[in-house]
């Protein structure tokens, strides 16, 4: 006789500092300066930990804010001097090294880019959100498709989330139909939460 083994309930998540269960799926995050790691947390344990008011600490609440720039400048050329592989890019502020980390979805994970200094200013500099972006906790990220490229500042965790979704649906060289669908589907969800920078709304963000 067959036996099928019942199906496992899903994992349940917890805080990864107190152990509190997590019942929302849009909990908190932190970002562990020291291990360079994102930790789940609970609202307690985020209030308690972030150091974004101080500089005490060494974890930090990721932010929710997410902003758009549609006036950019940005164009095939400014991409081609990031000298990014692949068409989308995730750059944010390293407090530990000091400088602009640049990394991009690959089936590996994520795979960091060399970036020239003289590059970021140039390519990004003119941007607002270039000013606006908090070391650590939030990305710069960027889309090349169809001849345009897209400019968002968004939750560091955002940009892991899609790192995961690719790694979990990369096929070939490519990254096959299912991949490509997923990350079309990805930035019409950003594009749904990004509110212009220049706008009203965006100017008190």
């Amino acid at each position: 006789m067959l036996r099928f083994a019942a199906p496992r309930p899903p994992r349940e998540e917890r805080c990864e500092l107190c152990g509190a269960r997590l019942a929302d799926e849009r909990h908190r995050h932190l970002v562990d300066t020291e291990k360079r790691a994102l930790a789940c947390a609970c609202d307690p344990c985020a209030q308690l930990l972030d150091r974004s008011g101080g500089p005490a600490g060494r974890f930090r609440t990721v932010p929710g804010r997410c902003l758009s720039d549609p006036a950019h400048r940005l164009d095939e050329q400014a991409w081609e001097r990031l000298a990014i592989p692949v068409g989308v890019a995730f750059f944010f502020r390293n407090s530990a090294l000091d400088r602009l980390v640049a990394l991009y979805p690959s089936p590996a994970g994520a795979t960091e880019s060399e970036l020239e200094p003289d590059a970021w200013q140039s390519v990004l500099g003119g941007s607002p959100l270039s000013g606006l972006l908090e070391p650590d906790v939030e990305a710069l990220l960027l889309r090349r498709h169809e001849g345009t490229v897209e400019l968002y500042l968004v939750p560091v965790d955002l940009c892991y989330e899609l790192v995961g979704r690719m790694r979990l649906r990369w096929q070939g060289f490519d990254g096959g139909a299912e991949a490509r669908a997923d990350l079309d589907a990805f930035f019409t969800r950003v594009r749904g939460l990004a509110r212009d920078v220049r706008g009203p709304e965006g100017s008190r963000a």
